[in-house]
């Protein structure tokens, strides 16, 4: 086997110590809006059994797969097939059927159904699954039931399993209670980083810089001065009557919220256009990158998943320049009208349901990409999106009346770099919060690995060796299953019963 053990400990298999090893149906029965879960791989998560997603299946045929799997209190439920494992015990009195699980009917005389479950998490066991190549298919892998049957479990003497139980257990609660904590670290550095956001388009977060700067450009004289060069680089009278329209109209929100050198104002009013991508498809391979709805991801660009092109045309017309800002139009309601700057890490064009926002030098773009992530862009985007089957909308008509607080282009940059730094912070604290999930995993493992070593707690030398009681067992199981012999009447004696003499 792949470690050593204890001298009292041994080396089994699981049919050896189960009452038996069974598995689910690896059929498909018809499915009803009303009947008995049908337990597959995906309803084993998190030590539980999910019955919230289950399909649910005939009573007749409920009963056919139980002829075969009936399962119990105290029996371990194991996916057989795609994320192998996930082991669950059956807690509580439920109907239902199993497809493509493995079953370990309980026999707490050998091995306790924590201890066999603890076995069946562990990363040991996961390697001996590995080098004894015990997974078969291509495609998708799956554990044949001859091969479950066959798995090999580390025991120890049945209370040393009692000890390890109870010392896992303690141990993992006490794990727990660190990662109940930990969690509760990312919903605060979000919130952290909202607040950050609502505090810098406020005009909060640079209220000292502005008493340290009195005599800085107000909005609405860099605006008239905007306006004045747009109309000046006008070439056509459609261009003319254009800006005209833009700047004629009057915002809607307050001023009165901001500081008294900023004002709301419309981005078609700092922007010179926003396009759309392209819509033709995209390959696995290619010259260039196609950015897409999934690589836009809190505000920056997600590199992990993408598409290619190699269309000549389609890279110069979309190509995408450093610093451009992109939103996605189209996605599910909750996520459209996400924003992300792109820093030119890579060439990239961008696709259909994005958005290329062309703003105006004036207007800072990492300041118009932390904008168009405030809550106040994204109450806009909620207010203005076009609903439809599972999907929303936002055209780039709609974007470009979006009312950004706006200010000197000294203070938007200070406000980036404030941000910035405080984002850093922010990112770093998540960096160890992470470190620190993936070390409370690997100890979990840890445990797991001491135990099966017995390291985890001290053996007892007056504990019955596993052996002897596996030996035991056999013997009481063999001898429960010999057939019971009737013994031979005489002949004289059936005679005598049949009375034939009377």
């Amino acid at each position: 086997m792949s470690f050593d053990v204890p001298k009292d400990w041994i080396w089994t298999i699981a049919k050896d110590v189960c009452s038996s090893v069974r598995d689910g149906t690896h059929d498909t029965p018809k499915y009803y809006d009303q009947g008995v879960p049908l337990i597959t791989s995906k309803n084993l998560k998190y030590n539980k059994i999910d019955f919230s997603t289950a399909k649910l299946i005939s009573l007749e045929d409920h009963k056919q797969i139980s002829i075969r799997s009936c399962v119990e209190i105290g029996d371990v439920l194991f996916a057989m097939i795609g994320t192998i494992g996930n082991p669950v015990i059956v807690t509580e009195f439920k109907e239902f059927s199993i497809k493509n699980i493995g079953l370990f009917k309980k026999n707490e005389k050998i091995i306790l159904s924590l201890y066999l479950k603890s076995w069946l998490s562990s990363y040991s066991l996961q390697k001996i699954i590995e080098r004894y190549k015990l997974l078969k298919g291509t495609t998708q892998k799956f554990i044949p039931l001859e091969n479950l049957r066959n798995l090999p479990i580390p025991l120890p003497p049945l209370n040393e399993q009692k000890r390890i139980v109870s010392k896992i257990e303690a141990l993992q609660q006490r794990r727990d209670r660190a990662k109940t904590e930990l969690e509760a670290i990312k919903p605060l550095l979000d919130q952290f980083r909202r607040s950050v956001l609502s505090a810098a388009f406020r005009g909060d977060l640079t209220r000292d810089w502005r008493e340290q700067n009195p005599d800085i450009e107000p909005a609405e004289v860099l605006l008239e001065r905007i306006r004045v060069k747009r109309f000046n680089q006008t070439h056509s009278q459609n261009q003319l009557n254009k800006l005209v329209d833009i700047y004629s109209y009057q915002e809607f929100s307050d001023n009165n919220y901001l500081p008294n050198s900023w004002q709301y104002v419309r981005l078609d009013k700092l922007c010179k256009s926003f396009e759309y991508g392209s819509s033709l498809k995209s390959s696995k391979e290619g010259k260039v990158a196609v950015l897409r709805m999934g690589n836009l991801q809190n505000g920056k660009i997600d590199w992990s998943d993408l598409v290619y092109t190699s269309n000549e045309e389609e890279i110069i017309k979309y190509k995408l320049s450093p610093l451009t800002v992109l939103f996605n139009r189209t996605n599910s309601p909750e996520l459209v009208g996400k924003t992300s700057i792109y820093c030119g890490e890579r060439p990239a064009i961008f696709a259909g349901y994005l958005i290329r926002i062309n703003n105006l030098s004036e207007l800072n773009p990492e300041y118009l990409n932390y904008g168009l992530n405030t809550q106040l862009a994204k109450v806009y985007c909620s207010q203005v999106k076009t609903d439809g089957v599972n999907q929303s909308n936002i055209n780039a008509q709609k974007l470009s009346k979006f009312e950004i607080p706006f200010c000197s282009s000294e203070e938007q940059q200070e406000v980036v770099r404030r941000i910035n730094n405080l984002f850093k912070l922010a990112d770093s604290i998540e960096q160890h919060y992470q470190q620190a999930s993936d070390q409370l995993e690997n100890l979990n493992q840890s445990i797991l690995a001491k135990a099966f070593r017995g390291e985890l707690v001290p053996q007892d030398p007056n504990d019955e060796p596993a052996s002897v009681l596996l030996e035991r067992i056999k013997a009481e199981k063999a001898k429960a299953e010999q057939p019971k012999r009737t013994p031979k009447k005489s002949l004289k004696k059936e005679i005598e019963q049949l009375n034939l003499f009377e």
